[in-house]
């Protein structure tokens, strides 16, 4: 199994065009991208991808930060039309978007798997001053855990092949 290094980028302008494109929101006041670079799983589709990464229902920790913190309405059980209680917005051939929201919040996480390259973007739209307020509070811990979310991705995927 062949794991490159964390490549990322921080700030709406700093992520490229086609990979902001492929989020849901009308206005980004936050985004993210997060790409490793891996041999492993290139037959994998994008939503296996996300779900290695999530899993099918929140753990304790996501439900803590996503539902707790950040106040996202998640379904709740496990669908085939979810991730991880995120609504699995649309996918392409290489991409799977899932779509959550709160009232002042709303959020997008899309999961790439191309060209050798896993990556993790988040998008975010503030619906009220709160939502600035508390992702300011948490950005720094969720671009701490992102890394490790792609790695241990790599590490499921690869056990069960």
């Amino acid at each position: 199994m062949n794991v490159g290094c964390i490549q990322s980028a921080v700030g709406t302008l700093k992520l490229p065009e086609a990979v902001r494109a492929l989020s849901s929101l009308p206005y980004l006041d936050y985004a993210d991208q997060f790409t490793l670079s891996t041999d492993v799983g290139q037959d994998v589709t994008p939503e296996r991808w996300a779900r290695a990464m999530f899993g099918n229902v929140p753990s304790f920790g996501e439900l803590l930060i996503w539902r707790g913190l950040l106040g996202f309405r998640l379904c709740r059980g496990q669908s085939p039309a979810t991730v991880a209680g995120w609504k699995i917005g649309e996918c392409g051939k290489d991409w799977v978007r899932l779509e959550a929201t709160s009232w002042f919040l709303v959020g997008n996480l899309v999961v790439q798997k191309a060209d050798g390259k896993l990556s993790l973007a988040t998008f975010l739209h503030y619906r009220w001053w709160l939502g600035h307020f508390v992702w300011f509070l948490l950005s720094a811990v969720h671009r701490l855990l992102v890394p490790r979310v792609l790695r241990s991705a790599v590490t499921r995927i690869g056990a069960s092949r």
